[in-house]
């Protein structure tokens, strides 16, 4: 590990330090003099009672600044060698806030048996802290590029073996202020020529092979002089987003999950699910009556088309449920119209489709023809952002590959629906999903469905 990374490493913690007391502090004399923390805007009435500030920092301020700095370090915020992004970084820092701020009610009304000094002493305190603690890093974070711009700490990389380094890592490594890519060698002989004219901080093992005596031979180099070794790993290559290292006793394991939908993943999702989509469901029942009632003035019964479609893992059809926006015996027509279809690949789609009726041109514009799959989402069969199901026989059409998509529950909208619905190649559609499902997060998600509304405002792609 390099000096420079150790240095900033441990300056964190006297920043951090610092900082969580000037919060405090701030906090304190914000509220002894009346001042609002946003002009204009009070949240009390009445003089603060507020104690002597010894006694303030005696009693709590110190108390808090170790459980707050003990937080960070559970969230693994005091990593000698920088893991994290900084959005990601801002992120825990918040969660920390949150825990600290529930830690601290938690002690005065259930072991103290009585409030905090004044409630928005502490309000004031966790925002100011969270802000000034962001800040602090962000200048440790600024101060540190600046010196790997300058050659300060940064870490020189090797590649080694018979394969070069693939484009995306290289690419990925001349980018990166922490690295400097030196080039690629392909024998012990050629990175100890290396080591003669500059020093080697890290090798990269583009092809290691257990039974392999060079692979032994530079293990062993690497540990007698002191250089980082990693290697890719040959199988993995092409899905990096979701390894885990474990461990079956001893023995480390590098293990593959197809998506981080699991697990806790599996619950928030469900769970976001039922809430979200009961929410809309109640919202938007006048505009769901209005329309089933419309259908029957205009085209008249049914008022709902059920489409059986493949589901999660590819087995079981789910009943897709949508307004009816095309003439009666539609389905019949289907097989005289394929040659019309505009999609590539197996799907069936047709612009300007005839059986599709006046009304449900209008409905299928403003995407209100799926609005009844908020049913599908309760029940169970559809997620409100997944991959879009297809039907059976398109299905059977799928390469390998691109049955990777049943992975996750099947959705009303996806990545590949904000980003250009049946404008895009089938091909093209498959590698969004397949990247929203190795890449989900609950921010995803709502990015998506924040995207889905403009996308359906604007109408594009819709048939």
């Amino acid at each position: 590990m390099k000096r420079s990374e150790i240095l900033f490493g441990l300056l964190k913690l006297p920043i951090d330090i610092l900082m969580v007391f000037s919060g405090i502090s701030m906090a304190y004399r914000l509220r002894k003099a009346g001042i609002d923390l946003i002009p204009h805007i009070s949240l009390t009435s009445g003089p603060p009672q507020l104690p002597e500030f010894s006694y303030y920092l005696s009693h709590f301020a110190l108390a808090v600044i170790v459980l707050y700095v003990a937080l960070l370090a559970i969230l693994g915020l005091y990593a000698l060698r920088i893991t994290l992004g900084v959005w990601r970084e801002m992120g825990r820092i918040l969660l920390v806030s949150l825990l600290w701020l529930g830690l601290i009610i938690s002690w005065y009304f259930l072991v103290q048996k009585q409030l905090f000094f004044s409630r928005l002493l502490l309000l004031q305190a966790v925002v100011l802290v969270t802000l000034l603690v962001i800040i602090g890093r962000s200048m440790v974070v600024l101060l540190q590029r600046a010196c790997l711009r300058r050659g300060i700490g940064i870490r020189r990389v090797v590649s080694f073996g018979s394969q070069k380094l693939p484009e995306v890592l290289q690419r990925t490594l001349d980018k990166d202020d922490r690295f400097k890519y030196l080039g690629h060698v392909a024998s012990l002989h050629g990175l100890i020529h290396e080591e003669k004219h500059r020093s080697v901080d890290l090798v990269l093992h583009t092809d290691p092979h257990p039974s392999s005596l060079e692979t032994i031979q530079l293990i062993n180099h690497c540990r007698n002089f002191h250089i980082a070794y990693s290697f890719l790993p040959p199988v993995f290559a092409d899905v990096p987003h979701q390894l885990v290292i474990g461990r079956l006793g001893l023995v480390p394991l590098l293990s593959f999950q197809p998506t981080p939908l699991d697990g806790w993943g599996r619950v928030f999702k469900r769970a976001f699910d039922l809430v979200v989509g009961l929410s809309l469901l109640i919202v938007l029942s006048p505009l769901l009556l209005f329309v089933a009632l419309l259908i029957v003035l205009v085209n008249g019964f049914p008022i709902f088309f059920v489409s059986r479609r493949v589901g999660q893992h590819g087995g079981e059809l789910v009943p897709l449920l949508k307004f009816r926006t095309m003439q009666r015996g539609a389905d019949a027509m289907k097989p005289t119209l394929k040659k019309m279809s505009h999609r590539d690949g197996p799907l069936f789609k047709i612009k300007n489709d005839p059986r599709v009726t006046k009304l449900g041109k209008i409905l299928r514009r403003l995407s209100i023809d799926e609005m009844p799959q908020l049913l599908n989402v309760i029940a169970g069969h559809l997620s409100l952002v997944g991959p879009r199901p297809h039907l059976e026989d398109e299905v059977e059409q799928y390469s390998p590959d691109q049955r990777r998509v049943f992975a996750v529950k099947p959705g009303i909208t996806g990545l590949a629906q904000v980003s250009g619905r049946s404008d895009l190649k089938f091909d093209a559609e498959v590698q969004l999903d397949l990247r929203y499902i190795e890449e989900w997060s609950p921010l995803f998600d709502l990015w998506i469905l924040w995207r889905t509304i403009f996308v359906v405002l604007l109408g594009k792609g819709a048939d």
